[in-house]
C-alpha cells in the first residue's frame, strides 16, 4: 500500500508556488507510506548540449565539489554541482554514456537516481513531511511534480528503492501495486543494455518505458504496450518534460483520482491529497478507467483519453 500524487499546473501565475501547493498533497498521503517519500520536479531547463544528473550519497558530508571537479577533468567537459541534504544535482555537457560510466567507475558509494534535460528527482527514508522539509521543497518553483509515500511490502526500506524511479531521458515514475513478471523483463532489459540501482519492481516498470521512449515510440504508445508486456496491479503516474500521464492495469484493483480545472490537473491516490487545492471544489473529478491513458502536456493534450483498440 503507498500513495502516488502528481500535480501538472495550467496556469503559469501558479508556477512559483508549485511546492507549496504540492506539499499538503504528498503529506496526506503518509499513512499510506510512512517508509519513505519522494518527488520529481520539473523545472528550470538547461540549455542545448547540457544535462542534469540527479546524483544521491549516504552522507550528507560527501565531497561533490570534488566529484564535479574530477569528472570535468577527465572527460574534458564542463560541469557544476549543487548539494541539498544527501542529494546533489550535476550539471554537465558531457556525453549521457561517458558521465553514467564515469560515475560507474569513479563514484564509489553515489548512486545516479535520474537525468534529463529538466527533471530534478529527491528521495529518502522517513516521514513524507520530514523528505519534503530536509530538501527544501516547499520554495520549489516550477511546472509540474509527481510524488509517492511507500509503505515496504516487498523489499528493504532503503533510499535507493524508494520512489520516484527514473532511468534517463527526463522520464520519472511513481507505482502504487505490484509487478509478477518484473523479474524476467528485467532479465530482459539488462540483456539490452540496461543498468539497474535497486531490486524495485518499479524501477523495471520505469526502465521499461525509457527503452521505449530511446527506440523511437511515443510515451502514449509505450503506456499501451505496457498493458500488454506488465503483469500484476499497478496505478503509474509518470513524469515527463511535458507534463504527466496516468494508467491504471486493466483489472484496476489500485485506487487513484483524477481532477482538473483551469488552473491545474492532479491525481492521487485517494480524493482527500487534492482537496487542499484552490479551486478543488469546483474541479471535474473522475476515477480513471482501467486500460486507458490520461496525459496532460504542453502539446495540446488535454485530457486526451486513449482506449485500448481506439483507431
Amino acid at each position: 500500500m503507498c500513495g502516488i500524487v502528481g500535480l501538472y499546473l495550467k496556469n503559469k501565475a501558479l508556477y512559483p508556488q508549485l511546492g507549496e501547493l504540492f506539499k499538503p498533497m504528498l503529506i496526506e498521503m503518509t499513512s499510506r507510506g510512512p517508509d519513505s517519500a519522494g518527488v520529481a520536479i520539473y523545472r528550470d531547463a538547461v540549455p542545448e548540449g547540457e544535462l542534469k544528473y540527479s546524483l544521491a550519497h549516504d552522507e550528507t558530508t560527501h565531497d561533490w565539489a570534488a566529484l564535479a571537479t574530477a569528472l570535468a577533468k577527465d572527460l574534458s567537459a564542463k560541469a557544476r554541482i549543487t548539494q541539498c541534504d544527501t542529494h546533489a544535482l550535476l550539471i554537465t555537457d558531457a556525453p549521457e554514456h561517458k558521465v553514467q560510466a564515469w560515475l560507474r567507475d569513479n563514484a564509489t558509494g553515489v548512486r545516479l537516481v535520474g537525468s534529463g534535460k529538466s527533471v530534478e528527482i529527491y528521495k529518502e527514508t522517513g516521514l513524507p513531511e520530514e523528505v519534503y522539509a530536509r530538501f527544501d521543497l516547499a520554495s520549489a518553483a516550477g511546472k509540474h511534480m509527481i510524488g509517492h509515500t511507500r509503505m515496504a511490502t516487498e523489499s528493504a526500506v532503503t533510499t535507493a528503492g524508494s520512489h520516484p524511479f527514473a532511468t534517463g531521458a527526463d522520464l520519472c515514475l511513481v507505482h502504487n501495486g505490484s509487478l509478477s513478471n518484473h523479474n524476467r523483463l528485467r532479465e530482459e532489459l539488462i540483456r539490452k543494455g540496461v543498468s539497474f540501482g535497486s531490486e524495485n519492481d518499479s524501477e523495471v516498470a520505469a526502465a521499461y518505458l525509457t527503452w521505449k521512449l530511446r527506440n523511437g515510440v511515443s510515451l502514449k504508445q509505450a503506456l499501451e504496450d505496457a498493458l500488454d508486456d506488465l503483469d500484476g496491479f499497478f496505478t503509474f503516474c509518470v513524469g515527463t518534460s511535458e507534463g504527466f500521464a496516468v494508467v491504471r492495469d486493466p483489472i484496476a484493483c489500485k485506487h487513484a483520482v483524477l481532477a482538473e480545472t483551469d488552473d491545474w490537473v492532479a491525481m492521487a491516490t485517494e480524493y482527500r491529497a487534492i482537496a487542499s487545492l484552490p479551486g478543488s471544489d469546483k474541479a471535474r473529478i473522475w476515477e480513471p478507467k482501467p486500460a486507458t491513458v490520461y496525459s496532460w502536456g504542453d502539446e495540446g493534450m488535454n485530457i486526451e483519453e486513449l482506449a485500448r483498440g481506439a483507431a
